[in-house]
């Protein structure tokens, strides 16, 4: 029973030989090569024989044998991933909007309808009736416009016969006072007795009567005048009520026959034979699948990525992989998840995508400049940060932070290095910046 404590305290004892005496050994065995290619890179080489991190280390003493990648950074495409759903193009409720019985055999949903097909008729009723009657006011509303176009050119003759008469009163006015002043002169003279200046005044007077009468007589023809033209005026307004009745029974007639405003297909059967429709209750739903959108919300940290008309990709639930392009980005972000809604269209011509199918989206944009690594080369520095670590010109270790792009099947993308670094991939886990460094390079991963 006691020996199995005196064999775990050995081999614990032997462990701990291991990690602390033989730890740069251990390291090199254990260290993670990506890819058969870096795993060549670092393995050593059959024609020298020995490990090119132990002859380094003799070669130069406080320095720390590593091996370094040669990086030159290459143009990539990036791309924005979202997590989507498709969406119909278009949908639309077609309701009723007058009152009316169903007189149509309904349609099954799942029917493709085109434009302009009828999916619900209603009863007429007195509707035609009302037409009818609408047309008949018309044509009698129209039949007086003559009648009152008649009566202008009789008024305006009046008018100019009242405005002569007047212009003789005046006259006869006129010549009246000329001889009442005459016979007045001579009756003072005593040419002219008292008879003859009594006459002349009479004469005055009456041409004043008549002068009045004249004044009175082209005012009711003005006023004539003005009614016939009222009477125009009003004939035309019923003329154009008329129309509008008629255009108001023609509309009702109509909205009889409700169509489909564009081809698709039905999310819901028509109303039945039948069924009393209210004004507003629905007949059918249709919706347009060819083309088809793909919507997806993207961060604000990456929405400066993606522009219109940019390619774009999409990977569904079902496992099915299509292709579009974007042709919306939304410039007001959604007020509680802060991110952008973007429209993809995607053609559909089979009508195999549905709406509201799970997608992936993956939109390309602008490329970049970036270094492929092996994951191994990838580290922390004290703080946390992601980053690797290079072979400065003066052989020493320095710690540079990078931004992972993403995964590639070769290693990762990164970004963040010069044009061209020597980035360590092996023996990065055991130096810090400013330590000299012994490296053997390899050549980058094509």
């Amino acid at each position: 029973m006691r020996l199995f404590p005196i064999f775990a305290a050995i081999l614990v004892c032997a462990a701990i030989y291991a990690l602390v005496m033989e730890r740069d050994s251990i390291a090199a065995l254990f260290a993670p090569v990506e890819d058969t290619e870096l795993a060549e890179a670092v393995a050593p080489d059959t024609d020298q024989g020995d490990d090119p991190l132990a002859e380094t280390s003799e070669e130069r003493e406080g320095t720390v044998g590593v091996v370094a990648l040669r990086s030159t950074a290459r143009t990539i495409d990036t791309a924005v991933t979202v997590r989507g759903q498709t969406e119909a193009d278009r949908q639309v409720e077609l309701r009723a909007e007058t009152p009316g019985q169903i007189v149509s055999e309904p349609i099954r949903k799942g029917a493709f309808v085109e434009e302009d097909q009828t999916l619900c008729q209603i009863d007429p009723g007195t509707r035609e009736a009302n037409l009818a009657e609408a047309l008949a006011r018309l044509a009698e509303a129209r039949s007086r416009i003559p009648e009152a176009e008649a009566a202008v050119p009789e008024a305006a003759a009046r008018v100019e016969e009242s405005r002569a008469r007047l212009v003789e009163a005046r006259a006869v006015l006129s010549e009246a006072e000329i001889n009442a002043n005459a016979a007045e002169k001579l009756s003072t003279d005593g040419f002219a007795s008292q008879t003859r200046v009594a006459q002349t005044k009479a004469a005055v007077e009456g041409a004043k009567a008549q002068i009045t009468s004249a004044e009175a007589a082209l005012k009711a023809a003005e006023s004539g005048q003005e009614t016939a033209a009222a009477g125009i005026e009003a004939a035309r307004s019923g003329v154009e009520s008329a129309q509008a009745a008629v255009a108001s029974a023609r509309k009702e007639i109509e909205r009889l026959t409700i169509k489909a405003p564009f081809s698709g297909l039905l999310e819901s059967d028509t109303a039945e034979l039948g069924s009393l429709l209210q004004a507003g209750s629905l007949c059918a739903t249709v919706i347009q699948l060819d083309p088809i959108m793909l919507v997806g919300y993207i961060p604000e940290t990456e929405i400066a990525k993606v522009s219109a008309g940019a390619p774009a990709t999409a990977r569904l639930a079902s496992g099915g992989t299509v292709e579009g392009e974007v042709t919306f980005i939304s410039r007001a972000a959604d007020p509680t998840t802060r991110t952008f809604r973007v429209d993809i269209r995607v053609p559909n011509e089979d009508l195999a995508l549905r709406d509201g199918q799970t997608a992936e989206i993956r939109i390309e944009s602008e490329g970049v400049k970036a270094h492929l690594l092996p994951q191994s080369a990838l580290t922390l520095d004290d703080d946390g940060a992601l980053g690797v670590r290079i072979v400065t010109p003066d052989k020493t270790a320095q710690f540079k932070p990078v931004t992972l792009l993403r995964d590639s099947p070769t290693g990762v993308f990164v970004a963040g290095l010069e044009e061209t670094s020597d980035v360590i991939i092996l023996g990065q886990e055991f130096v810090a910046d400013g330590v000299p460094v012994e490296p053997a390079f390899r050549e980058t991963i094509q």
